[in-house]
């Protein structure tokens, strides 16, 4: 289902360092979608589809409270004419939690407190969508299907490489949490026959990314394709070259690092781009570190930029409607 921009353009900027000008290169995935730009649209394309062709009325996703994806999930799925329950969980106090609220107040966005044991969890899904007709769609929308709109984005890059727009990249640095983003780019690159390096900086728990579980998709992920398309190769998933990077986490979903918010101020002075402190300081953060070890000074490197940077446009000191958000949420204001 057609929602998204593409391609998004690819650009090269002059930096200065403190070892000198270096050239990097971006890609501009903050520039997919109108109505709402970043990573997630082009997974929701695959996504909502299957919805559609299972003659599905509703959506139902997953996310902390300031969740860029349930968002993204939501604003679509009313566009797309489907309704949309959003299952939130607490995290760390951002700036742009309230905004993000709102916005889903605003749209008219059903959501539900989501969490506790197991059991609680259950039945919080059977309360709520049991008799709904709903299509479920996993954390990040991070489902093989979801990462199959990424496997297009890294043959996308392919293309932008051999048109001559960027050089091909020896490394790529993209934030990563449920991983689908950057399995996808991975496989892309591998069909396309590019050895660059996938690095993966990861955001999230390790309950949540780890290496075992990006094994898992992978695997899942090839499996599908060549079920539909046996020109898949067959050891796709090992000709994959990605990276998993676990030292710039922070401790906890959304909180910030010293280092984060030192990448966000470079990225907004030199690169021109807003992100923020959750994921895409963080990937940022790791390029930076990278181009300051011995070695690098010759690598051609390449920033995937999936945040997009939503102007507030909604009141942040209050709710639009308190009656709409769970009462436990009504923390996130004032």
């Amino acid at each position: 289902m057609r929602l998204a921009n593409l391609p998004t353009p690819v650009r090269m900027v002059d930096v200065q360092l403190d070892s000198g000008n270096r050239s990097l290169s971006v890609k501009c995935d903050d520039l997919t979608g109108i109505i709402y730009g970043g990573n997630k649209v082009r997974k929701l394309e695959y996504i909502f589809a299957r919805a559609r062709d299972k003659h599905c009325r509703r959506l139902a996703t997953f996310g902390a409270v300031g969740s860029n994806s349930a968002l993204a999930t939501a604003l679509y799925a009313r566009q797309s004419g489907f309704e949309c329950t959003c299952f939130l969980m607490h995290q760390a106090r951002t700036a742009q939690i309230p905004a993000t609220l709102n916005r889903h107040i605003q749209n008219e966005t059903e959501l539900v407190r989501y969490g506790g044991s197991y059991q609680q969890r259950l039945q919080t899904l059977r309360d709520n969508l049991w008799g709904r007709t709903a299509w479920v769609i996993p954390m990040g929308g991070s489902s093989w299907r979801g990462t199959v709109g990424f496997v297009a984005a890294g043959l996308e890059l392919a293309e932008q490489i051999a048109v001559g727009e960027i050089s091909k990249p020896d490394r790529i640095y993209v934030a990563t949490g449920t991983m689908g983003t950057a399995i996808g780019i991975a496989l892309g690159l591998a069909i396309a026959d590019l050895d660059t390096e996938v690095h993966a900086v990861r955001a999230s728990d390790t309950a949540i990314t780890n290496e075992h579980l990006m094994k898992n998709l992978t695997d899942k992920t090839v499996s599908m394709m060549r079920q539909l398309d046996d020109s898949v190769p067959r050891d796709l998933a090992d000709r994959t070259n990605i990276r998993l990077r676990n030292n710039y986490y922070g401790g906890a979903y959304a909180r910030s690092t010293p280092e984060a918010e030192a990448a966000i101020a470079f990225a907004k002075e030199q690169l021109d781009i807003t992100l923020e402190s959750t994921y895409t300081g963080k990937a940022m953060a790791a390029l930076l570190a990278d181009l300051k070890t011995p070695g690098t000074e010759a690598l051609n490197i390449l920033f995937w930029n999936t945040y997009y940077a939503m102007p507030v446009t909604v009141p942040t000191d209050h709710p639009l409607d308190e009656k709409a958000l769970p009462e436990e949420f009504l923390r996130y204001f004032g």
